[in-house]
């Protein structure tokens, strides 16, 4: 991948102007300098030859969508319709048409990518399939299962590969978040089933202690300084004063995005975003306390960057420009915002749901002990076979012993009596 900054601008202008997709995918991330100073409101230029640092999808086909899209940024032809298409002609399939047009050499080099991308999957479907022990499984049906290449046409990378890339991408994207807080909603019950299943064990006494250092730990959890509201001025001077090292009384909007625009392309990303949350989730999360959860504080960080998003992101492209910054400046509500409650103050799940969780559990705990039973019983039955066999096995030796023996008996002829010794003359 090419890292001079004109590309990475590229990249950026392309893809804000085309789809939620791939504004995401390719945007590079530098990150905030969280421990230094910053002393000035203008940046030096990043090196021509500094590698820009990609920020992983999360998808299973990200490292294909990430090489697809950089031979395809190397088409002058291609590069140029990118640049003139609106998110419509992207969604609707319009732009994939271009690719007729680009140049062999790029064709040659996506019908390898694509050849490579099909190989991948079919070795993943033949793996699973052995762990499973399930043979004759037609693994060209399994492969209709991926829905972001063409899987009729395994050796060649058409029109309809990249819509269907760019469909697949936009949808599990926007599903990406989402996901992310069902995940942590089954963590927390995890959590609490493991909690109240080891309470069970303990007796009263026992119980009651555990309890108290319970509800002790979650005290000082709640023991921290003010959480500022995620996106306000008291939150972003904070940042100001205490990230970038500048007076509080100077606190310029303007200024402030040009500093967290930290790779000087014209927006604040999701990436950028989340880290001018540090400093706020650092008041409430240590990694060195017993009482703080990291994998809650990651939540936290995720419902900050959401709710920043819905508030400023008005044409909804993952990306703040400075337009929309600056706007969201002027509002009652960066001045007055209400207070943020945290992960620990919001239900994350109802103990109905708890129930239904544990009782998934237990059904799973009692498939998996069924299935260890069976296991179990056949394994007596091999071992019942097993002896049967190897008793088979020793009268089967025994009766070829003793015919061996019979047989070498009758090859050894009859002994003939000495004449000499038993003639008696005048008998």
């Amino acid at each position: 991948m090419t890292g001079t900054g004109s590309t990475v601008r590229w990249r950026r202008a392309v893809f804000v102007q085309s789809c939620v997709l791939l504004a995401y995918i390719l945007i590079t991330v530098n990150g905030v300098p969280i421990d230094k100073d910053k002393t000035k409101a203008t940046k030096e230029p990043a090196a021509e030859d500094q590698e820009p640092q990609n920020t992983d999808t999360g998808l299973y086909y990200d490292r294909y969508l990430r090489e697809v899209v950089e031979v395809l940024e190397t088409d002058p032809h291609f590069r140029e319709k990118i640049q003139s298409a609106d998110i419509e002609d992207i969604k609707s399939g319009k732009i994939s048409k271009e690719l007729d047009l680009v140049s062999h050499h790029i064709r040659t080099k996506l019908d390898e990518l694509k050849r490579q991308e099909v190989a991948r999957l079919r070795m993943l479907i033949r793996a699973k399939m052995d762990a499973s022990e399930n043979t004759g499984i037609d693994h060209r049906a399994l492969l209709k299962q991926f829905d972001h290449l063409n899987h009729n046409n395994p050796h060649s990378f058409e029109p309809k590969d990249l819509d269907l890339l760019i469909r697949a991408a936009t949808k599990d994207l926007e599903n990406y978040d989402k996901e992310r807080h069902e995940e942590f909603k089954r963590y927390e019950m995890m959590k609490e089933h493991e909690r109240r299943e080891y309470l069970r064990t303990l007796d009263e006494e026992k119980r009651k202690q555990e309890e108290a250092k319970y509800e002790e730990m979650k005290k000082k959890h709640k023991e921290h300084p003010k959480i500022n509201h995620p996106g306000s001025k008291d939150q972003l001077k904070e940042v100001w004063e205490e990230t970038d090292g500048l007076d509080p009384s100077d606190f310029d909007p303007k200024t402030f995005f040009k500093l967290h625009d930290t790779n000087s392309d014209g927006y604040i990303d999701e990436q950028e975003l989340e880290a001018l949350f540090t400093k706020e989730l650092a008041k409430a999360y240590d990694p060195t306390n017993e009482e703080d959860d990291m994998i809650e504080m990651e939540e936290e960080r995720l419902r900050m960057r959401e709710h920043v998003m819905n508030e400023v992101d008005i044409d909804k492209d993952r990306l703040i420009n400075l337009e929309e910054f600056i706007r969201a400046t002027e509002k009652r509500e960066f001045l007055e915002p209400d207070g943020w409650e945290t992960v620990d103050e919001q239900p994350i799940y109802t103990e109905e749901e708890l129930e239904e969780f544990e009782n998934q559990i237990s059904q799973k705990e009692a498939e998996l002990k069924r299935r260890a039973e069976e296991l179990y019983r056949e394994r007596e039955n091999l071992q019942k076979q097993h002896e049967h066999i190897q008793a088979q096995k020793q009268e089967l030796q025994q009766v070829v012993q003793q015919m061996e023996q019979k047989k070498m008996q009758q090859s050894v002829p009859p002994s003939v009596p000495d004449a000499s010794l038993n003639f008696q003359p005048g008998v």
